[in-house]
This record gives structure tokens, C-alpha cells and sequence, in this order.
């Protein structure tokens, strides 16, 4: 659960560690860890600077000292977590702690069986196959904000929603695993990692999370 707030995309606050309690209130002290939830749209990047002038982390999290714990490519959207903590970012984010990430794919034609167990089984990809991961078939999800462009809809080609749930963090790994089974992705949520949730988040916002193991 999170233990603040943020209702304003990129809006800065005073205090140095927003949403959370000033000090003296509270259990806060200057050396607990911070762990925001972030909501990153489309078409932003995954950091703080960018020299061709795209949208960055720093148009939206306004909050000194923290950083990006694992990655999410500009033309996905979902959670992103950010740190100040050395020692937390490399837990969420190094593969070899196997923390899962759960991902929402809209991917062209609704896949069967066959291309399920596929993914679950293991893809192979340039660098070898991947690890056994969660497939299923959902619905659309009722709280899903629009799009902005929205997908390039084709009208001969219906679309299908696949929850994936990952411990890898190869390189765009979610639309090479789809493509390869004959289902390109063609938009990319990320909704969870480890214990961890977007929740009601909408784009751009974040909130200040509890960063003790759940």
C-alpha cells in the first residue's frame, strides 16, 4: 500500500521526499529508504536527461535522488519503480533474483493453446531461450486509460489481451516472445513487480510505496 500520493503529474513539492510525513512526524528519518511508484506513460523515457529533447523521468518525478530500479522501454507504459537505495534497485532490478513482472500485451489475433504454452514453456530468442513464464488469455481491462496515438488498429486483424508474467529482463523480451509465436505486440502495460502494483495510478502520477519486503 502506498504510503503517499501524488495527484499532480510533475507538480513539485516542498519537502524532500514527497508525500511522506515532514520530519519529526511520523516514523520517517533521513536515512529510510524512498521507493516510488511511478505510472510512465508512452513515449517517455526511461531516465532523467535525454539530449534529443523526448520526455523524461524529470518532467514527471520531480524528486531528487532517486533512480530508475530496471528499465521500461519509451513505447511501453506501467510501473516503473524509482530509488534512492543502491542496494533495493539492484534487488528489483538484477535477473538473478528472479523478481516477477507482471505485463498486460495487446498483441494481434487472439493466440490458442499451442502459442500459450509456448510462451510458457520458453522462447527461443537471439541470446538463447528464455525462462518459463506465465501466459493466459484476459479480458480487456475495464480501468485501462486510453492511448495517446492510440494503436494502429488494422480492420481485417482483431487484437487479444495476454497477462505475462516474467523473471527476465532481456531487452524488450515481452515483444520479441509474442512476435515469435506469431502474435506482435502492439501495446505493452507493465501492471506489477514483485509485490508491487500500478494500482490506481494513472499516467504520469506516482506515490511513495513501503520499500520492506511484503
Amino acid at each position: 500500500m502506498g504510503m503517499g500520493y501524488n495527484d499532480e503529474p510533475g507538480r513539485a513539492e516542498p519537502h524532500p521526499h514527497p508525500g511522506l510525513p515532514p520530519e519529526g512526524e511520523g516514523e520517517r528519518h533521513a536515512a529510510q529508504t524512498l521507493l516510488i511508484a511511478f505510472n510512465k506513460p508512452f513515449n517517455v523515457l526511461c531516465q532523467f536527461t535525454d539530449g534529443a529533447g523526448r520526455a523524461t523521468l524529470a518532467d514527471l518525478v520531480r524528486v531528487p535522488g532517486v533512480y530508475p530500479a530496471g528499465r521500461l522501454d519509451y513505447d511501453s507504459e506501467g510501473l516503473l519503480l524509482l530509488t534512492d537505495d543502491g542496494a533495493l534497485q539492484k534487488r528489483i532490478a538484477d535477473p538473478r533474483h528472479r523478481m516477477e513482472k507482471r505485463y498486460l500485451a495487446q498483441v494481434e489475433r487472439a493466440p490458442g493453446e499451442a502459442a500459450l504454452e509456448h510462451l510458457r514453456r520458453g522462447v527461443k530468442l537471439s541470446g538463447g531461450m528464455t525462462a518459463p513464464a506465465g501466459a493466459r488469455l484476459v479480458a480487456e481491462p475495464e480501468w485501462l486509460w486510453p492511448r495517446e496515438p492510440p494503436i494502429r488498429y488494422r480492420k481485417n486483424v482483431p487484437t487479444a489481451w495476454l497477462e505475462l508474467t516474467l523473471t527476465e529482463g532481456r531487452t524488450r523480451q515481452v515483444r520479441r516472445m509474442t512476435a515469435a509465436v506469431g502474435h506482435p505486440t502492439l501495446r505493452l502495460i507493465r501492471v506489477a513487480i514483485g509485490p508491487w502494483g500500478l494500482d490506481a495510478l494513472k499516467p504520469g502520477q506516482w506515490r511513495a510505496e513501503d520499500s520492506r519486503p511484503r
